[in-house]
C-alpha cells in the first residue's frame, strides 16, 4: 500500500486540473469527473483504513528523500480514519450539489477537488511546514467556495474569513520559525526526538512557539476566544459549502491532536502536555458560548452554526485530557459532530427552500413538512446528545473518560447543562417552524425553486444524517478502532520508527 498513501492528494489534484482545463464547459462531463474522483478517494480511503489496521504506521517519502530532510506522508490509524471521514462526507455533499446548486457559479467542482486535496494533505503530512502548505491549499479553495453564488452577505463574511485566516497563517509561520530555530527541524517525528533535548535557556522560546501554534490551531477549530469567524462564515455560505466546511474545523482539532501528542507529549520534557492546561478551560467556554448562541439564534442556519461551535468545545474537552480513554471518546464525538453538522446545514436549506425562509418564526405550511420535521427532530436528538444516536454515545464516553480528572465536576456539569440548552434551542426552533402558523414568514416557495433534480439533495441529506445511526449501530467496532488509535497517539513509537527508522528510537 505504500504508493497509495499519496493518492488522496494526487487524485483530487489531477481532477481539479482537468476540470480547470476545459471539462467544466460540459456539465455532464464535469459532474462525471468530479463524482469519479470523489468515489476514487472513498475507495482509496477504505483501502488505507484496512492497511492501517494491519500496519502500525507507514511513511511515504516523496522523491525518496530521507526524513527529516524530505517531504513525508504518514499513514496511521488516525490519518486513515480522517481520510475516510472526509471522503464519505464529500460524496454526500457532492451528490447534494449536483442537484443543481453547482451551476450557480464557476469552477465549483475544481474548487471542491482542491479543497479535498488540501484537507487530505493536512491529514497525511508528517511535518509542520507542509501542514502550513496544505492549510493554504484548502483555505484558498475555501475562499472561492465561500463566495460561490455571489451575494453581499457572502462577500462580507468571506472578507472576514480571509482576514482571520491570513492572520492565522502569519502566526503559523512565526510559530514554525521559532520551533525550527530552537530544534533545527519541522518534521514532527524528528521533533518528538529533538524537543526533549532543548536546554533550559531555550525552553521559554520553545514553549511560546508551541502555544502560538495552539492559537493557530484554535482559530481553525473555532476555539474561544478565536471562534468569532465561524458563525457568520458558515451561516452565509451555501448549504453544500457549509456542509463541506464541517470537516475544516476538524483539521484544526486533528492538528492539536497530532502535534501535542507527538511533539509535545509525555516525553517532551518541560514542554510535556503543554496544551492541556490552556485547552480545557477554552474548550469548556467554547461549549457554553456555542449553546448560548443557539438559544439566541433567529435563523436556522445560525442555530446550526452556533451548534458547530458548541460541538467543537465538546470534542476538544475530550482531547484536552490527553488520556487514552478521553482521546478515543473525543475522536468518536468528532466523527459524530462532522456528520450531524453537515446534515443539519443541508436539511436547513431544504426547509428554507420549501418554506421560503429559514427564520425561527411562525409561518405557512409547506410541501414535505412531515418528512422534514421528522428529520429535524432526529437531527436535533443527535446534536443535543439524546439516546439512541451517536451524540448520546459520544458525550457519554467523554463523561466516562473524565471521571478521574481533577476537572470532572466542571466537565460533567457543563456538558449536561449545555446539552439541556441545546434541547431547548432545538425544541423552540422546531415548534415555531413546523407547528405554529402565522407571522411574517412568506408563503412556501414554488416547486421550481427546488432545482432540476429535487430528489437528489434530499437523498444526500438523509444519507448524511443516517451516518449518526450507523455510528450508533457499529459503536463497538468503531470505538475498538479508536481505542487502538488513541494508544498509538499516546505512545507514538511506531510513528517515529516509520518516519525515521527504528534506529532513531535508540537515541530517545
Amino acid at each position: 500500500m505504500n504508493h497509495w498513501i499519496v493518492m488522496p492528494v494526487v487524485v483530487p489534484a489531477i481532477a481539479a486540473c482537468l476540470l480547470l482545463l476545459g471539462l467544466n464547459r460540459e456539465q455532464a462531463l464535469e459532474r462525471t469527473v468530479a463524482l469519479a474522483a470523489t468515489a476514487a478517494q472513498f475507495a482509496i480511503a477504505v483501502a488505507l483504513v484496512a492497511a492501517a489496521t494491519q500496519t502500525p504506521a507507514e511513511a511515504y517519502l516523496l522523491g525518496n528523500w530521507p526524513a527529516p530532510f524530505g517531504i513525508v506522508m504518514v499513514l496511521d490509524r488516525l490519518s486513515a480514519m480522517m481520510l475516510l471521514l472526509t471522503a464519505v462526507l464529500a460524496l454526500f455533499v457532492l451528490l447534494y450539489a449536483i442537484g443543481g446548486w453547482d451551476k450557480r457559479g464557476k469552477h465549483f467542482h475544481a474548487l471542491f477537488q482542491f479543497q479535498l486535496m488540501g484537507v487530505n494533505g493536512a491529514f497525511l503530512t508528517g511535518d509542520l511546514f507542509n501542514l502550513f502548505v496544505f492549510y493554504e491549499v484548502l483555505l484558498i479553495a475555501s475562499y472561492g467556495l465561500m463566495v460561490h453564488g455571489s451575494g453581499g452577505e457572502r462577500l462580507k463574511a468571506g472578507t472576514h474569513y480571509v482576514v482571520t485566516n491570513l492572520t492565522a497563517s502569519a502566526l503559523f509561520l512565526i510559530g514554525a520559525t521559532l520551533i525550527y530555530g530552537v530544534t533545527g527541524t519541522l518534521n514532527m517525528a524528528d521533533l518528538a526526538l529533538k524537543v526533549p533535548q532543548v536546554g533550559a535557556a531555550d525552553q521559554g522560546l520553545l514553549q511560546a512557539a508551541a502555544l502560538l501554534l495552539l492559537v493557530v490551531f484554535g482559530i481553525k477549530a473555532a476555539l474561544v476566544p478565536l471562534h468569532f469567524w465561524l458563525p457568520g462564515t458558515y451561516a452565509a455560505s451555501a448549504a453544500p459549502v457549509a456542509a463541506l466546511f464541517a470537516i475544516m474545523t476538524k483539521v484544526g482539532a486533528y492538528s492539536i491532536l497530532r502535534v501535542y501528542t507527538l511533539a509535545f507529549g509525555a516525553d517532551a520534557g518541560e514542554a510535556a502536555w503543554i496544551a492541556g492546561p490552556w485547552l480545557l478551560p477554552a474548550a469548556l467556554v467554547t461549549m457554553v458560548l456555542g449553546m448560548v448562541g443557539m438559544l439566541a439564534a433567529r435563523q436556522l442556519r445560525w442555530l446550526v452554526a452556533f451548534g458547530v461551535v458548541g460541538s467543537m468545545g465538546t470534542l476538544l474537552t475530550g482531547f484536552s485530557l490527553f488520556t487514552v480513554e478521553a482521546l478515543s471518546a473525543g475522536m468518536y464525538y468528532m466523527l459524530h459532530s462532522t456528520f450531524i453538522a453537515a446534515g443539519l446545514f443541508l436539511l436547513v436549506e431544504q426547509i428554507s427552500i420549501r418554506r421560503g425562509s429559514d427564520a425561527v418564526a411562525p409561518g405557512a405550511g409547506f410541501a414535505g413538512i412531515g418528512l422534514l420535521s421528522a428529520l429535524f427532530m432526529a437531527a436535533a436528538i443527535a446534536m443535543a446528545g439524546l439516546p439512541p444516536l451517536s451524540g448520546f454515545l459520544g458525550k457519554l464516553l467523554i463523561l466516562d473518560a473524565a471521571r478521574d480528572s481533577q476537572s470532572m465536576g466542571w466537565i460533567w456539569t457543563l456538558i449536561l447543562v449545555t446539552s439541556f440548552l441545546s434541547i431547548v434551542a432545538f425544541a423552540r426552533a422546531g415548534s415555531l417552524v413546523f407547528w405554529k402558523r402565522g407571522g411574517d414568514v412568506p408563503e412556501a416557495a414554488p416547486q421550481t425553486a427546488l432545482g432540476p433534480h429535487p430528489v437528489l439533495p434530499l437523498v444526500a441529506t438523509i444519507g448524511v444524517l443516517a451516518m449518526t445511526a450507523v455510528l450508533s449501530a457499529f459503536a463497538a467496532p468503531v470505538t475498538g478502532y479508536l481505542d487502538e488509535t488513541a494508544r498509538q497517539l499516546i505512545a507514538p513509537t511506531d510513528y517515529i520508527a516509520a518516519v525515521l527508522g527504528s534506529d532513531a528510537l535508540a537515541s530517545r
